[in-house]
């Protein structure tokens, strides 16, 4: 997957925003202000994305481009080469998975003015 369908894909999600809070080659994707993604413009081109801590060990150990999480807390995120063999659909599922843990991650009250 190209970076800008990963872009694309990210923003097309209820309620995401970007920024870039580290600086201009990092990208931060977010819901309700918490970051479900980060990556950058350097090549290979590389994700971090929040994961249930049983499958982020399986999709390490299924997928030599799956790494535990570069710079975060390696039990809960892992950083994904997605230049590899990993396919758009694999990474689109990874994608709306490290979504879905935020979004459940958030207060009622947060994810009800997500609803509205």
């Amino acid at each position: 997957m190209k970076l800008e369908a990963f872009t694309k894909y990210c923003l097309s999600k209820p309620f995401v925003t970007k920024d870039f809070p580290f600086g201009e080659e990092t990208i931060c994707f977010r819901v309700a202000g918490k970051i479900f993604a980060i990556t950058s413009y350097n090549v290979p081109l590389k994700v971090n994305l929040k994961c249930d801590p049983e499958e982020a060990v399986e999709l390490r150990e299924r997928y030599e481009e799956v790494q535990p999480g570069y710079h975060m807390n390696k039990k809960h995120w892992n950083t994904v080469d997605f230049e590899g063999s990993i396919s758009d659909s694999e990474l689109r599922r990874m994608v709306d998975n490290s979504y879905d843990l935020i979004v459940s991650s958030l207060s009622k009250k947060q994810r009800d003015l997500l609803s509205d």
